[in-house]
This record gives structure tokens, sequence and C-alpha cells, in this order.
């Protein structure tokens, strides 16, 4: 099993194949949901075998978070090439709502970055969050990125946060 991150709160690993249920099951309330994207469940089953065969290809995917004492799922999180800025690599994250408000998307989201930084070259790691989810631009704030200009897409717009590499 490939751990990105261990402490004392949580574990950051890869899905195991037998946890499907665990990812799908995170994204059926929609008060979690409320930021993201529209997506069925059965995209959210392919999402999570996207998120298995990507393992073999590399550093990058969706990963787990577990609580460390007693391995609950807590929610995922994500390590990938930005698509909208080549040679950024962004970071994500969606927890369930019982761990919310505890300080632990921003602990995931430093352990993400310093994951990243340290093991790739260059390129800044960046987040991106509905307009609207201003807890979660807290989160990032918290974690160490400066907000920069409102990343716009076709259909949407973005707030755009930044770490830059020195």
């Amino acid at each position: 099993m490939t751990i990105l991150h261990q402490d004392q709160n949580f574990t950051i690993r890869r899905f195991l194949p037998e946890e499907q249920s665990l990812f799908c099951n995170l994204f059926e309330d929609d008060e979690v949901t409320r930021y993201l994207p529209y997506r069925s469940s059965e995209q959210y089953a392919e999402m999570f075998e996207i998120a298995l065969e990507d393992y073999s290809k590399g550093l990058f995917g969706r990963f787990g978070i577990f609580g460390f004492e007693h391995n609950d799922f807590i929610g995922m999180c994500l390590v990938r090439n930005f698509a909208d800025v080549p040679g950024q690599i962004e970071i994500g994250y969606t927890l369930g709502k019982k761990y919310w408000g505890k300080g632990i998307a921003t602990e995931v989201s430093r352990a993400l970055v310093n994951y990243s930084l340290l093991n790739t070259e260059g390129g800044d790691i960046v987040a991106v969050t509905d307009l609207d989810n201003i807890g979660s631009q807290k989160v990032l704030e918290k974690a160490g990125f400066s907000r920069t200009d409102n990343l716009k897409r076709p259909d949407s717009e973005m707030a755009y946060y930044i770490i830059q590499r020195n």
C-alpha cells in the first residue's frame, strides 16, 4: 500500500479496489457536493476505476484520507497536473461532512503541497474552488496559498489559489 502522508491524525494513501463504495458514498451527500460539478453515481464509480489505473502511471491521482487511530474514512484528495495551466500541479480534497471544521482540510492541503514539492520538479502548486465556497477558500489561505486572479473557464469562473515554487 502506497502512503503519501501519515501523521498522528490521518493517513493519505492509495485506495484499495474494495474501497469503491467508500469513495462513491462520499459524493451522495448533497452538502458535500454542493460546490462540485454534477456527476452521476456511475460517473463517480468510473472516476474510482480511473484512480486505480492512474496509480500505475506515477505519482499523481486520487487518494483516500483515513483516520490514523481507527482507519475511519475521512474523504479523498487529489494531486495531478493542472489541465488549465501546463506545468502547474493541482491539489484538491473532499471531506465527509462530519470531518468539516476540524482543521483536517488545512492539514491535508499542507501535506499535499509538501508531497508535490518533494516529489516533483518545477511548477507552482495550485488549487481552485467555487467562488461561493468561502470555507475552502479559508482552508487554502491557512494552508499557505495566495489568491490570484480568478480562473475563467468557458462555462464557469473559479477562485484560483497558488503557492509559487521558489
